[in-house]
């Protein structure tokens, strides 16, 4: 538990390092139409880790709390993400993961096993929520590495 522990603290610095120096022009870059920019990517993250923080606390304060997903395509589109301003979302996404460090460095067995569901009845510990959160991002600093291989081929 401690190496995830440690691997959720790092990553908002994994994130920061992987936009760090691009110009706008890559950031705003789409692969092909539909796919996300490293823009929309780094808002997504952040819009996906507001709730997640919120599901990990009920699951924490509550006993068997009901879990909401969200329609990443609809935030997406619907939202605006091209107008929102990424450092912003950067320096949440940061402060997100720092307001959960001490409530994780704390975690007790039992918490670890606690459960949330979804509507869907499928049922989730702590841990794997937690899990969860690292794998997201890391698939998504997977995606913004694809999106920029796509940029320097788009550029040749």
């Amino acid at each position: 538990m401690k190496k995830m522990i440690e691997q959720y603290s790092r990553d908002y610095a994994l994130l920061r390092e992987a936009v760090e120096g691009l110009s706008e022009e890559e950031l705003r870059f789409q692969p092909t139409p539909g796919k996300w920019s490293i823009h929309q990517i780094v808002i997504h993250v952040t819009d996906s880790e507001i709730l997640a923080t919120h599901r990990m606390k009920k699951v924490l304060a509550e006993e068997e709390p009901l879990l909401l997903s969200f329609d990443q395509e609809a935030w997406a589109d619907n939202l605006g993400y091209e107008r929102l301003d990424r450092e912003q979302h950067l320096l949440l996404f940061q402060m997100l993961r720092a307001s959960m460090l001490p409530l994780l460095e704390n975690l007790n067995p039992e918490q670890l096993e606690r459960v949330g569901e979804y509507p869907d009845g499928a049922r989730y510990t702590f841990k794997e929520l937690l899990e969860f959160r690292v794998q997201h991002v890391r698939d998504h600093l997977a995606q913004i590495g694809r999106v920029r291989q796509a940029y320097r081929e788009n550029r040749v």
